[in-house]
């Protein structure tokens, strides 16, 4: 067994061999030892995009190919700049080093359940707690300093100006209804007024979404717990990071799209509002609808983006 970790030149390769823990668990282990880890019972991470193991109820080591340096750059900078800044727990950093060139993080382990293995199942009271817990939560994110966050590529005009360009042919690639890539063009066109380019940026964190948060239990209610994975982060402007929640949890309920807006701090959403986020959800850097909005037959129940962006963004 080579205790030496290989480069790959394209991500599938890579996702082959994190597939087969067998190939690099004993290479995290030695990492682990050389830390001074209890690695008797270690824990594989098989969803993720990394190489993520546990160790014990404490600390999570994570190590990251050359081919995805700009996550460990995001999640580094992420827990250092975050560190202490909000009300909800996130991982700290204990150590970090280099392994053949692949840059690696041991960082603490939240307590709480995955946000996906509870949300299905909670009331829509609770589930209206939560989604206003998470506008609060991405609020808060986005009132810290940027810091060294600021030098994160791409930055935000070459960004939008980028998916915009790529917007038509990525929705007809993935299969999006002619009926709502009909309008594409028009809400293309009016988002270059709809989103600020320059406007000053904040943190955005992506992806909101119940892989990525964990909730608690207390007194029979159930509030979030606890905030990890920042690979994806980017900076930009704010209303991108309402997008998580809107698509993969509200389900166009309008309880839970005002608890979310009013958390983040907005009233009820207005037609130019419900417009920019109809063209932040198409321009995001992981856009499918068909994949992604969790409303049963919204292919149905709407003729058009513009009804789609008041069934989503209802009330």
């Amino acid at each position: 067994m080579s205790m030496t970790l290989s480069h790959f030149t394209d991500a599938e390769r890579f996702r082959a061999f994190r597939s087969d823990s067998t190939r690099w668990l004993p290479i995290a282990l030695d990492i682990a030892r050389s830390h001074g880890l209890d690695v008797s019972s270690p824990q594989v991470f098989a969803t993720g995009t990394n190489l993520v193991v546990g160790f014990g109820e404490k600390l999570i080591l994570k190590i990251f190919p050359p081919l995805l340096l700009a996550q460990f750059v995001s999640e580094r900078g992420s827990l250092t700049q975050l560190a202490g800044r909000l009300h909800l727990p996130i991982p700290g950093i204990v150590a970090e080093g280099m392994r053949d060139g692949w840059p690696y993080l041991i960082i603490t382990r939240l307590a709480g359940t995955l946000g996906s293995e509870v949300w299905p199942s909670l009331p829509e009271a609770q589930k209206e707690r939560v989604m206003r817990q998470l506008g609060e939560t991405i609020a808060a994110v986005q009132r810290a300093p940027l810091g060294p966050l600021s030098q994160i590529e791409p930055r935000w005009d070459a960004f939008m100006r980028r998916q915009m360009q790529g917007c038509r042919s990525r929705h007809e690639r993935l299969g999006l209804a002619p009926k709502f890539l009909a309008g594409l063009d028009d809400l293309l066109s009016d988002a270059t007024d709809l989103i600020p380019m320059d406007a000053p940026p904040v943190i955005l964190i992506g992806e909101y979404i119940p892989e990525n948060f964990l909730l608690a239990c207390h007194n029979s209610e159930w509030s979030l717990a606890g905030l990890f994975d920042f690979g994806d982060v980017l900076t930009g402007w704010r209303d991108y990071d309402l997008l998580g929640p809107s698509a993969f949890m509200a389900a166009g309920r309008p309880g839970r799209v005002r608890s979310l807006l009013e958390g983040f701090g907005y009233a009820k959403p207005d037609y130019a509002l419900k417009r920019r986020l109809m063209a932040l959800m198409l321009l995001h850097r992981a856009s499918d609808l068909n994949s992604h909005i969790c409303i049963e037959g919204w292919q149905d129940k709407a003729n058009d983006l513009v009804e789609l962006q008041d069934l989503i963004w209802a009330g």
